[in-house]
């Protein structure tokens, strides 16, 4: 009787050693960063380390704000004061790790990229605010401050 249940065990063992073994050694799927969305015209991409700084421009030129938010989640970033020489001219969204891409993934981060104009020369602060458009009467969950230099 001990000497079957030693075979048993001995078998149990074996059978699952190697599985056990190729689970550990087996890749883990990627999550390695993907850039932000940005279109190629653009020559300023402004990024969060960028948060309190000045940004040179040129008159003229497509500038990015790149955030990343969670959208999934209704935080989503959006100007709250853009000076009177700067316009809003595109925006795009999107992955921020490869591993969003990949079937049965959800929710998590993601790229919000805010593209802007300077239409003549200033200086002046854009204010982007993270906040759940629906609620009004919240402040906001995250604030980017960034003045930018039009010349």
């Amino acid at each position: 009787m001990i000497r079957s249940a030693l075979f048993v065990c001995a078998l149990t063992l074996a059978a699952c050693t190697p599985a056990q073994e190729a689970k550990e050694e087996a890749p883990v799927a990627s999550s390695s960063e993907v850039a932000a969305p940005t279109p190629e015209d653009v020559a300023v991409h402004i990024t969060a380390a960028q948060n309190g700084q000045s940004v040179n421009v040129a008159v003229g030129q497509r500038f990015a704000i790149e955030l990343v938010g969670v959208p999934t989640a209704g935080y989503v970033w959006a100007p709250a004061q853009v000076p009177a020489f700067v316009t809003r001219a595109g925006e795009a969204s999107g992955n921020t790790t490869q591993a969003q891409s990949e079937p049965g993934f959800t929710g998590g981060n993601h790229w919000e990229v805010t593209m802007f104009s300077a239409t003549a020369a200033g200086t002046g602060e854009v204010v982007m605010e993270q906040r759940r458009p629906w609620e009004t009467t919240e402040p906001a969950n995250d604030t980017f401050r960034v003045t930018i230099v039009a010349q």
